[in-house]
């Protein structure tokens, strides 16, 4: 890993150089905005709220000796309807922490362990709008004022901590997502009913306490990682808000969970050891094989337990096939890229496109790059959309043109933060025009601290 020697702290790693950029200084205020200036023409069929989550520490720390996972939650919502940007605010979430800081009532709730921060993402089910959290924190849930109203175990029934990222069926609307519990040898597969109830839970056994941070999911089975990332008892015990570290004798496998099925029904298939963030999509094949799309790290958590990611992580394909014990893999695109999307209402099935963030060689743990990609993995082609003037863009969000829109047709919004002016922008680009400039561009009277993930949420009606 690149090291750069700083005088006031000696040799640093590069992934902690980055980390002191002012692109990912926290800032130090909530704030409210409103009629914000729009240059171009907003799409009148965006009446919704992009929002983005993210660590914003609190406090005079220097985010270089914070864990890049750590910091306390803060959201941050774009309002937009009729075709203007109504308004920005942000929001730290409501942990114990931040609360206290502020002179504030604890938020209510249940809790599952003294750890309650919760930074990761954002997901919206049953109505409404839950922050989940890369540990075992329970989920907040937060308003469309960006309050938050309350921790939720789903009145009692969800066991343990839920993983970073639940993924919605788009053909039934359950919620699917995965617990774990560092005091137990099993994963839990959870399926969430319409109205947010845990109505079926799936212990899955697995060794030596893996990091679930995602899984995959096909119309009949759930796909869990079972990686070389694993709870660290060491890193726990000094303090670490991801206490988890690179074990080299673990192995890697992957393990193929019928939905709705029995315990002893996981099949697990070995892998070349690697770290799996985010799983770009999956779906089954019509003679039994399962497809895996993932953003693949050659090494996590190993030399550099703050920082995450140590390598450079591309796109590549898993091709399961349990009649075999075999899975065959593949890279498509050996560019440095990360935080995949896809159009949602193909989550789960065969499908086309997927965008991903390019990032800057050497920056596999960064959080944000100069380029977004659209991979056409039918035809293998890709195209690129750059981010000029030394700006940087994180996770955009797709939103379909309409309802029977065909595959990635619509538009992706995305936060860039233009380095010139130290502010941010929202951008709307037209996937019909991807390589093109943006439709439309949001100007922030603030800068938003690049982040982990977006989320919309539709106007109410």
């Amino acid at each position: 890993m690149p090291r750069t020697t700083d005088p006031a702290r000696g040799t640093l790693p590069y992934s902690t150089v980055h980390l002191l950029g002012r692109g990912y200084q926290p800032v130090p205020a909530e704030t409210d905005h409103t009629g914000l200036t729009v240059r171009g023409t907003l799409p009148s069929q965006l009446d919704g709220t992009f929002l983005r989550i993210g660590p914003n520490t609190r406090g005079p720390h220097d985010p270089a000796v914070d864990h890049a996972l750590g910091g306390d939650g803060m959201v941050h919502a774009i309002r937009l309807g009729g075709g203007r940007a109504l308004s920005y605010r942000n929001r730290w979430l409501r942990t114990d922490a931040i609360s206290g800081a502020l002179n504030e009532l604890p938020t209510p709730g249940p809790r599952n362990g003294p750890d309650d921060n919760v930074n990761a993402n954002l997901v919206r089910h049953a109505g409404r709008t839950l922050a989940v959290a890369v540990a075992t924190a329970l989920p907040l849930v937060i308003d469309s004022g960006l309050a938050t109203r309350a921790r939720t175990d789903f009145d009692g029934t969800l066991p343990g901590g839920l993983c970073a990222h639940p993924l919605t069926d788009p053909v039934t609307g359950e919620l699917l997502a995965v617990a774990t519990d560092h005091a137990r040898d099993e994963a839990v597969l959870l399926t969430l009913d319409a109205a947010g109830r845990v109505r079926e839970t799936l212990p899955v056994p697995v060794k030596g306490r893996p990091w679930m941070h995602s899984f995959a999911l096909t119309e009949r089975h759930a796909v869990l990682f079972d990686l070389p990332v694993t709870h660290d008892p060491a890193e726990a015990r000094a303090g670490s808000p991801v206490p988890c570290s690179w074990q080299h004798d673990h192995g890697a496998r992957v393990g193929i969970v019928p939905r709705g099925g029995t315990e002893a029904a996981a099949i697990w298939l070995d892998v070349a050891p690697c770290f799996v963030f985010h799983p770009v999509n999956a779906h089954e094949e019509g003679d039994g094989r399962i497809t895996v799309d993932v953003i693949r790290h050659e090494r996590a958590f190993d030399r550099d337990r703050l920082h995450a990611s140590e390598s450079a992580p591309t796109l590549w394909r898993w091709t399961l096939d349990p009649r075999e014990n075999a899975v065959t893999e593949r890279q498509l695109d050996s560019r440095v890229q990360e935080f995949p999307l896809i159009d949602e209402r193909y989550t789960g099935l065969p499908y086309r496109y997927a965008f991903t963030v390019e990032l800057e060689a050497g920056q596999g743990a960064a959080l944000c790059g100069p380029a977004l990609l659209r991979h056409d993995l039918v035809t293998g082609r890709s195209e690129r959309h750059v981010f000029a003037g030394g700006r940087l863009t994180g996770e955009p969000v797709f939103l379909p043109r309409e309802a029977r829109a065909a595959e990635a047709d619509g538009w992706l919004l995305t936060l860039v933060y233009d380095p010139a002016t130290d502010r941010s922008e929202l951008l709307v680009l037209d996937t019909a025009e991807f390589t093109g400039p943006p439709v439309a561009v949001v100007s922030l009277p603030v800068r938003v601290p690049h982040g982990f993930h977006a989320q919309w949420v539709p106007g109410e009606r």
